[in-house]
């Protein structure tokens, strides 16, 4: 494993600026979002509009990721990626999201998600989480994926592959009339094959005109995700593994998780709507 020097938080600069006439969404300016009170499965027109956020999404995460290399600072990878979404009409979801400070989450190496982008300097050897979520025209398209910062080891190398799979595998086992716990079981069974953990407490979620609607997509196979797929339900899976322990622990900033014997995590993400046969991702670039 990579004999990196654990993180430590950055400074953080001052809050990028949004065009008055981007749509915000109802929580920038609240301590938390309104409690989704509407419907799981969503109509055609929903879904269009989030194929549309979910672009953007992919993009805006894309465009960031190119700048990945060591000696760029991750609060450089936030202004690349607001710079996308306003430049194209979107407001970046985690804005405002519960008081989070920036554009994207960037979650390095022992950090499994929630990461502040700030002045801390990628090094050769880094693996980086990017998590970009856009909000257009009434919707969220949700994503992230792990990339490598330079010459990487090969034990991390081939965790970010094997989450990747992680999720191609889970949004394979989508089907309508399957119970919700089948995406957890497919991810739990695979990540065992290489005795990595399944981080527990950050879950996949529903998302539609709510950023997070309250529907629970657990990444290991829990009795209690018992709720039926349908066609027209749109949610994300985003599988946490990690090279040991899935217990964590919390920066004092409220926000960064961090594995509890600090080995390194990745994840990847993605927005996606059940249909008649399977899946439909909604984040594709």
């Amino acid at each position: 494993m990579s004999g990196q020097s654990l993180l430590v938080p950055g400074e953080i600069t001052p809050v990028r600026s949004v065009p008055g006439n981007i749509r915000r969404p109802e929580y920038v300016g609240k301590p938390a979002p309104t409690p989704y009170t509407g419907p799981e499965v969503q109509d055609s027109d929903t879904v269009e509009r989030m194929r549309v956020a979910g672009r953007i999404a992919a993009r805006a995460m894309e465009e960031a990721a190119k700048h990945i290399a060591p000696g760029v600072t991750t609060d450089e990878l936030d202004r690349v990626a607001h710079d996308f979404m306003v430049d194209h009409g979107a407001y970046p979801s985690t804005l405002g999201y519960r008081g989070f400070p920036k554009s994207l989450c960037t979650s390095l190496n022992e950090v499994i998600c929630h990461g502040i982008p700030d002045s801390t300097v990628l090094r050769d050897g880094d693996i980086v989480n990017l998590d970009v979520t856009a909000y257009i025209n009434g919707v969220h398209g949700d994503n992230n994926a792990t990339y490598l910062c330079g010459d990487v080891d090969e034990e991390s190398r081939l965790l970010v592959e094997r989450t990747r799979e992680s999720l191609n595998r889970a949004v394979k086992a989508v089907r309508p009339g399957r119970q919700i716990n089948v995406i957890g079981r497919v991810i739990e069974s695979y990540a065992k094959r290489f005795g990595y953990g399944v981080v527990r407490d950050f879950t996949g979620h529903g998302i539609n005109s709510s950023f997070h609607s309250g529907l629970i997509i657990p990444h290991y196979d829990s009795p209690h995700a018992t709720t039926v797929m349908q066609p027209g339900m749109t949610f994300t899976i985003e599988p946490m593994l990690t090279l040991g322990t899935h217990e964590y622990d919390l920066w004092e900033d409220g926000w960064t998780v961090v594995t509890k014997d600090r080995k390194r995590t990745a994840q990847f993400e993605h927005t996606l709507v059940v249909t008649e046969t399977g899946a439909e991702i909604l984040t594709l670039p």
